[in-house]
């Protein structure tokens, strides 16, 4: 199955969405390549980023899933990278 990179843009700004973010973020674990959280108390928002190697139908849930959560906004976008097949 084709899989491609993107990283998804977080931004959290009240904690209570949280412990959802997580389980969600858990149910797509084996495609996150990294992540990397900033809380930027001054602005009392988090700021996080996601990197997936996964198919695309899988980016798009995790992505739908997270920004239909409240007070989560998110932002993906795709790498100009040759598939691992190439």
């Amino acid at each position: 199955m084709e899989t491609r990179v993107a990283l998804i843009g977080i931004m959290v700004s009240n904690r209570d969405s949280v412990t959802k973010l997580n389980a969600i973020l858990q149910e797509y674990g084996e495609y996150i390549v990294g992540r990397m959280g900033i809380p930027y108390q001054k602005r009392q928002v988090s700021v996080i980023s996601i990197v997936l190697d996964a198919p695309q139908d899988a980016i798009s849930a995790l992505s739908g899933k997270l920004g239909m959560l409240p007070h989560v906004s998110t932002k993906t976008i795709y790498a100009k990278v040759p598939s691992a097949e190439e």
